[in-house]
């Protein structure tokens, strides 16, 4: 308890009982303590109290629940509950069961060692058979890297295509900043990424970028073009990469209906690369995806451009300003994510 507040109270009790306002008292608590003084709409409450014949100038005993709500039961009970529907709010919890928010609180994070998570986004709802299709591609996948991870990271080419934007906004998180604690927050207004977006198809391996192409405007990808692409990356591995085409090319693109078109996958054999096996609706295996893609994103997110030149011109400045660890850490990160994925029976790898 507050003895300056009990104090004071004593005194409008006092005055109170002298018939004095409430008014004159609260003067009179001004002079004496200043600032610190009990404000006039408290000073009204507590002289028309002690008026009705109050006697005691301490604060009443709240109404809660004691520490004993915290029982066997009550955690049980709310456990069925939370089980039965896990989007439940504290409060409807504790009127439901006739206990405080508190004691629902404690018996959630103390006792059950729960917490309440947001849904993560993922790419599809997967099937048991999506996941056992994943599960045996990683093993699948993963029992040629282990036979000689060193000739496996040598052997493989990846790619596959984007969207880049002319303006593509930055997100919250990126676009926070150190401010004062007396400062008032940065405001930010929500934007759209423009309408100006070009279609980027990227091959790279242990070394850097092969090949970047780029989708004319109002044109789409099909087989034929793609199995076009295919040629070139053979071309520009032969000029980039001396020996690779001589030990094999292991190529790793997703399964788009233009990868496997009947001349996407003749044009991959005509050029002598060994296709690896890659699961159906899974970007969280493919380097592209989970690497490369976001972090070429990011160099250029919150940044104008004002044609399709300059942004190419972007894309290409950042590709050429990595070194080579960047793009052999990409590529050494898909064993891992194999290893995850077959440890989580097929589900989703999330973030690493």
């Amino acid at each position: 308890m507050d003895f300056d507040k009990i104090e004071q109270r004593s005194v409008i009790k006092f005055l109170t009982l002298e018939k004095n306002a409430p008014k004159e008292i609260h003067e009179r608590l001004v002079a004496v303590y200043g600032e610190s003084a009990a404000s006039y709409s408290t000073v009204k409450e507590w002289s028309s109290r002690f008026k009705r014949g109050r006697l005691s100038v301490e604060d009443d005993r709240r109404a809660g629940c004691p520490i004993s709500a915290v029982t066997d039961e009550n955690i049980m009970k709310v456990e069925q509950m939370l089980m039965n529907n896990r989007r439940l709010k504290t409060l409807e919890i504790a009127t439901d069961l006739g206990i405080s928010k508190q004691s629902v609180l404690t018996i959630i994070h103390d006792k059950l060692c729960m917490s309440k998570v947001s849904s993560r986004w993922v790419p599809r709802m997967l099937t048991p058979l999506h996941r056992q299709t994943r599960s045996e591609m990683s093993q699948l996948n993963l029992d040629i890297i282990n036979e000689d991870p060193e000739l496996f990271l040598s052997r493989l080419v990846t790619g596959d295509e984007t969207w880049i934007y002319h303006w593509d906004p930055e997100t919250k998180q990126e676009s926070m900043q150190w401010k004062h604690a007396a400062s008032p927050p940065p405001r930010k207004f929500k934007t759209l990424p423009s309408a100006g977006k070009m279609m980027a198809t990227v091959f790279w391996d242990t070394e850097g970028v092969l090949l970047v192409e780029y989708m004319p405007n109002k044109t789409t990808i099909t087989g034929t073009s793609y199995a076009e692409t295919l040629t070139k990356l053979r071309k520009a591995i032969r000029e980039k990469r001396r020996g690779k085409l001589a030990r094999g090319v292991l190529l790793l693109h997703d399964n788009a209906p233009v990868h496997t078109s009947r001349v996407a996958k003749a044009a991959v054999n005509n050029n002598g690369f060994v296709e690896l096996s890659h699961p159906p609706y899974s970007p969280d295996l493919a380097p592209s995806d989970f690497y490369l893609f976001p972090n070429l994103k990011k160099s250029l997110r919150g940044r104008r451009f004002s044609n399709d030149n300059a942004l190419k011109d972007a894309v290409q400045l950042f590709f050429d300003t990595q070194d080579k660890t960047f793009y052999l850490t990409g590529l050494e990160l898909l064993k891992s994510r194999y290893e995850k994925c077959i440890d989580l029976r097929g589900d989703y790898v999330e973030k690493q």
